[in-house]
């Protein structure tokens, strides 16, 4: 409709009678733009690489020579006026180089949309990739740290069927409880904090079944927290550690802390235990449970300050940041 409106302007501006004008811009408009959706057509099913664009200007010298061509061909149909077809075969090489700019600028346009959308789907793969590479990074996380969890209690339980039946039985139930519930957890990547802490007053139970008057636990919180959302599971592996660590090398009672804060839409979970840096004997372990809190937490948020650790003469602390989405 442009290249029709500008040409029939600009040939009346030369005193060319209207309706003359009106008809060869109409149809000059309509070939061109037949010779456009050709080539844009054409571009939607092939993105030229460095080499192939001599042929998208050898295609576009082509149709441009078609369209002119066609032009004066039904040109001689439509216009009965033979010294107006004169001067149109005068124009010839003007309406070439025209059109030639025309279906250029086209193609132009189309290759850097086509460019655009080749890289916004080659992103969106690729975004795709790593998400789906991270999920199965962190299942493989949650994984690995429950095993040992279950072979200690299914010890445990092996220990007390014979000394204390009720006691293994009572284990026994509360382990499938406890089992049950990360189950269902797997399908989740957050939930709030509420549902965190009964999972995790489960798996207390179950420790303190196997420790007995050994192990004292206090959990507390603000009750503003308790709807943020945090990583399911993120915590229990931190209170087995301080269990784990706490409970090494005494005989005496042994009490675990966590608490839960939340400010500026940050939740903040403390977890402490006792801890002898003197100790003479060395704290077996491979730093899995720790290092791989701080791997998820990097895969979901991006930042590696979010677990903090702060050993002291007696006291370990470890300190998780989630920020709240």
């Amino acid at each position: 409709m442009a290249y029709a409106l500008i040409q029939t302007a600009l040939l009346w501006w030369f005193d060319v009678d209207f309706n003359l004008a009106l008809n060869d811009s109409l149809v000059s408009a309509t070939v061109i733009t037949l010779c456009c959706y050709v080539i844009a057509s054409a571009l939607n099913h092939y993105l030229p690489r460095r080499k192939g664009y001599f042929y998208i200007v050898i295609w576009g010298l082509v149709l441009a020579a078609i369209s002119v061509s066609a032009d004066r061909w039904i040109l001689q149909y439509v216009i009965q006026n033979k010294t107006y077809l004169d001067h149109i075969d005068v124009s010839l090489p003007l309406r070439f180089f025209v059109n030639a700019l025309l279906i250029a600028w086209i193609a132009i346009i189309n290759i850097l949309w086509n460019i655009q959308q080749e890289y916004k789907e080659n992103e969106q793969r690729k975004a795709d990739a790593e998400r789906l590479a991270r999920e199965a990074e962190l299942y493989n996380l949650r994984q690995q740290l429950q095993p040992h969890f279950l072979f200690n209690s299914l010890n445990s339980i092996i220990a007390l069927i014979g000394r204390k039946p009720d006691e293994a039985r009572n284990m026994t139930f509360q382990l499938s409880d406890f089992l049950r519930g990360t189950l269902r957890k797997d399908d989740q990547q957050f939930i709030a904090l509420k549902d965190e802490l009964e999972h995790l007053q489960l798996y207390l139970e179950i420790e303190k079944v196997r420790f007995g008057h050994r192990l004292e636990t206090q959990v507390r919180y603000d009750e503003e927290c308790l709807s943020m959302t945090l990583p399911a599971m993120i915590m229990q592996p931190l209170v087995e550690n301080a269990i784990k660590y706490g409970l090494y090398d005494t005989t005496e009672k042994v009490a675990i802390s966590v608490a839960c804060t939340c400010r500026d839409h940050l939740l903040e979970i403390q977890i402490e235990n006792p801890y002898d840096s003197q100790s003479n004997k060395p704290q077996r372990g491979t730093g899995f449970g720790l290092r791989g809190i701080q791997r998820r937490l990097f895969l979901l948020f991006g930042r590696t300050d979010l677990l903090e650790t702060r050993p002291t003469t007696h006291i370990f602390t470890s300190i998780i940041k989630i920020p709240q989405l």
